[in-house]
């Protein structure tokens, strides 16, 4: 795992699947469910969609 703009990133996913972004939602959304508040964002840079949490405080 690596920290992107103060933020926890749980897995990376290619913008280039034929799936779009869905992969990464289910990702999120099953993180979610294990009460996570991860999310997806977009990183132009890599071309990919990733999964992020924000750090804990005591991180």
């Amino acid at each position: 795992m690596s920290a992107s703009m103060g933020r926890k990133v749980l897995e990376r996913f290619p913008a280039g699947s034929p799936r779009g972004s869905w992969p990464a939602e289910e990702y999120a959304a099953a993180r979610r469910a294990k009460g996570e508040p991860a999310k997806v964002v977009m990183d132009l840079k890599s071309d990919a969609f990733l999964v992020v949490i924000a750090p804990h405080d005591d991180d």
